[in-house]
């Protein structure tokens, strides 16, 4: 039997147990988020992977426990997430959203403070289409008046 360079490289995913966890959906751009949420220890797993492995830019990892941070319990929760679709700046943007929603749903008092950061708001801004004539969404070619 030959292995192939893909079955030797994959790690196994991480199996975990989430039973009494609160689930929300995240979205932003073309990225969804499915969360899991219970209470923890501050493990934070994406894909089968942790949030380490998966996000390798520390700004998309400080964007992602900012709800934690913003409630002062940083280390009080585990997260479960699968995301697809977009990319990574896009992921991170609706984890944050389904995060804040999970919150909401484990304690309805958090709304008010999570509201003030606009974190449990869908941000709907997305990448606005090409138009016809110009390079792109909104630059135009080179004028030439002679």
């Amino acid at each position: 039997m030959e292995q192939t360079a893909q079955t030797v490289s994959k790690k196994p995913k991480i199996k975990l147990d989430f039973k009494d966890s609160k689930y929300a959906t995240g979205r932003r751009k073309k990225s969804i988020a499915k969360i899991w949420l219970k209470k923890g220890t501050g493990k934070i797993y994406v894909n089968g992977r942790t949030m380490d492995e998966y996000f390798t830019s520390g700004s998309h990892k400080m964007q992602i426990t900012r709800p934690f941070e913003i409630i002062n319990q940083a280390t009080a929760y585990d997260v479960r997430c699968s995301v697809a679709g977009g990319g990574h700046t896009g992921q991170a943007g609706a984890m944050v959203h389904g995060i804040a929603k999970a919150l909401i749903l484990f304690d309805s008092e958090l709304r008010s403070t999570l509201k003030t950061e606009k974190l449990n708001t869908r941000d709907s801004r997305s990448v606005e289409r090409k138009k016809p004539g110009r390079k792109k969404a909104r630059r135009s070619f080179q004028f030439s008046k002679r």
